[in-house]
């Protein structure tokens, strides 16, 4: 068990290059571990216990399968009304539905890798190191540069892909949300604000949400022939000792998709306003890299495309700082003088 969440750790490792955002990292690295580690943990029944305990009649063979392949029901009071039944059959699935949800958020970053294809690895040919020979570094330099020139208005796709596998996030983080209030008969919804809202209410008439999704005790009713063929009723008590680990766990799951969710809904608009609005780049460009001055930031965001100006940005993430304040600089002026010819 401890090698296995041992070599999940290996996952999140830093990128000697890196081709996407901070906040893009979070949603296939971070929320897929976690998911990935939430399901390990379940299946290790080694460490939690039997995933269901039953206490009724012995002399029924299998009854703790055959119940766990069912579906057990507890009696509820919901505001003060008679007990009624709530029939639980999806705990069998929980491991399952969360490693579904662990591939759904690695999936942007695998295609993501498909479409980028080791570009940024290509062109920054080993400038992100800054203790090189001044001649490797000017020949990589002319590298760089020369590529840059000769592709200038070609990489819109680039960003475009990028910026579709951020929106891709997105909208899967909301498609789990509703994929879980499904799952859970819709309780995920309002399963956190309930958790947070249950210490204030009336002691009297109050449920535990925790306890109302994930019971921790059940009935079970198994029916069987007698020996003279008259069907008998059978009841049982369950005991789902993994419930306990899953309330809390799922708790911490839905704050997490709440802040996750939030963040790239601001990532997100803030992709739309660098499309929409191209005279905010240069102000982009010039924050995240204050070691390029205005007026190359300006430069670089005037006279190249959408995706130009995306490839250098990101290229600011990856360079040596004042390698890269060098190329900036002559690819601005080089740009700047096959713009005037061009004219």
């Amino acid at each position: 068990m401890f090698e296995l969440l041992s070599s999940l750790g290996s996952w999140v490792k830093r990128q000697e290059i890196t081709t996407d955002n901070a906040v893009f990292r979070l949603h296939y690295m971070f929320t897929a571990l976690l998911l990935l580690c939430f399901s390990a943990i379940i299946t290790a029944s080694q460490f939690i216990g039997d995933p269901i305990e039953c206490m009724g009649d012995k002399s029924i063979p299998g009854n703790v399968r055959m119940i766990e392949l069912e579906s057990s029901f507890g009696l509820v009071n919901p505001a003060g009304h008679e007990d009624e039944k709530k029939y639980y059959t999806y705990y069998q699935w929980v491991v399952f539905v969360l490693f579904l949800q662990a591939m759904l958020c690695y999936f942007p970053k695998w295609l993501w890798d498909m479409w980028e294809s080791n570009l940024l690895s290509t062109i920054v040919v080993g400038l992100n190191y800054g203790m090189i020979t001044e001649e490797e570094k000017e020949s990589k330099k002319k590298t760089l540069i020369d590529y840059m020139l000769k592709h200038i208005k070609h990489h819109n796709m680039y960003a475009i892909k990028y910026f579709f596998c951020e929106v891709l996030c997105l909208i899967n983080i909301i498609g789990q949300m509703y994929l879980m209030n499904a799952f859970f008969d819709g309780e995920f919804m309002q399963y956190g604000r309930k958790v947070t809202d249950f210490s204030d209410m009336d002691q009297d008439n109050r449920i535990d949400p925790m306890v109302y999704v994930f019971p921790r005790i059940t009935k079970c009713t198994f029916h069987k022939f007698g020996p003279s063929g008259t069907i008998m009723r059978s009841d049982f008590l369950c005991v789902l000792p993994l419930n306990i680990f899953n309330e809390k766990s799922f708790v911490f799951l839905w704050f997490w998709y709440i802040i996750i969710a939030t963040l790239l809904s601001a990532l997100v608009l803030f992709r739309i306003a660098i499309i929409a609005l191209p005279s905010t780049r240069a102000h982009i460009f010039h924050f995240y890299n204050r070691i390029i001055s205005k007026d190359t930031a300006a430069a670089i965001s005037r006279k190249t495309s959408l995706g130009d100006w995306w490839v250098m940005f990101m290229l600011g993430s990856n360079m040596d700082p004042l390698i890269y304040r060098e190329v900036m600089s002559e690819l601005a002026k080089k740009i700047e003088i096959s713009s005037s010819n061009s004219l």
